[in-house]
């Protein structure tokens, strides 16, 4: 098992490098820069070249590439354009927590309720609990976080004025409600999906008639032995979704109005803000990449067969 983790996380090295890379060319490949105009007045020449060169902007690309490259190995990932008095380290250190609380808020909420959905529609296979737990995964999946978030705002809060309509004020207010919500409803919807595939094929197997003709009580049969077999499927969804959950939820963010990091990666596209944008996604992708790990780490705990020898 050590060997296999440290295999992994040496494997990290080149799967950021080569985000890196992806990310650094088509960044400079689109037209237009981080001192284009916002409005009808577009800066001087002058100006213009002097933060070139205060940015290191003026440089080869090349040079550009190995230089970012060799402070962001030292955990240095620049200046903020947009932001001239903070650098990407202070953003993301207070913006960051932020996604992180409402992610796993959300990720929370969509394992309490997709998990219950699924074995519930599994075990009442073919009745009306089973086509509604259907019916309501199928909404899940099929709405746009950001139209849950519009939709749920122009009814709770417009409305009948339940929660604030933007804003956080925490993980436990009324502010973190909705957004929670929005971030929840797609991955519970997966999961309901994925355990009730998972329970379906797994309650037909001959242990679990074993332990049924063995006088076992029907809830032991169901958490014991075929919940935990049915969870394998689900685990992998659930590693990639809390990822996607903590640092993907730009849109959620930037509708309701939640300072967190998402918001600020959706402000920093716009500007341009090259700093920014890289340190987010190699953030992200160093995120993705350990919750696979941590995934691929739980299958041996879910199911002891599962070995890394």
């Amino acid at each position: 098992m050590r060997r296999y983790i440290a295999r992994r996380v040496l494997l990290l090295i080149p799967t950021l490098l080569v985000v890196y890379t992806i990310t650094f060319v088509l960044m400079h490949a689109t037209p237009g820069g981080p001192w284009d105009p916002a409005g009808d007045k577009p800066l001087p020449a002058e100006v213009i070249a002097e933060l070139n060169k205060a940015y290191g902007l003026d440089r080869p690309l090349y040079r550009q590439y190995f230089d970012y490259l060799w402070k962001a190995l030292h955990g240095d990932f620049g200046p903020s354009y947009t932001s001239r008095s903070r650098t990407v380290t202070d953003i993301v250190r207070e913006t960051f927590p932020v996604s992180i609380q409402l992610g796993l808020e959300g990720m929370a909420l969509a394992i309490l309720v997709g998990i219950p959905l699924g074995v519930v529609g599994a075990l009442k296979q073919n009745t009306w609990i089973d086509y509604l737990a259907t019916f309501t995964s199928i909404v899940g999946i099929s709405t746009p976080n950001f139209v849950a978030i519009t939709v749920m705002v122009l009814i709770f809060a417009l409305s009948l004025h339940w929660v604030p309509t933007q804003g956080w004020d925490g993980p436990f207010s009324k502010a973190a409600i909705l957004p929670a919500i929005a971030l929840a409803l797609g991955p519970a919807a997966f999961m309901a999906r994925y355990t009730r595939s998972a329970m379906l094929d797994v309650i037909r197997q001959d242990y679990i008639r074993t332990a049924r003709a063995k006088g076992l009580r029907e809830s032991g049969v169901i958490v014991r032995h075929a919940l935990k077999n049915a969870l394998i499927p689900v685990t992998t969804f659930a590693g990639l979704a809390l990822a996607n959950v903590i640092t993907g939820s730009f849109f959620v963010e930037s509708v309701y109005g939640v300072p967190g990091i998402g918001r600020y990666f959706v402000t920093s596209i716009s500007g341009r803000d090259y700093p920014v944008i890289l340190g987010t996604i190699l953030i992200y992708a160093a995120l993705v990449a350990v919750m696979n790990l941590i995934v691929d780490v739980l299958y041996g705990l879910i199911d002891p067969r599962i070995r890394y020898d």
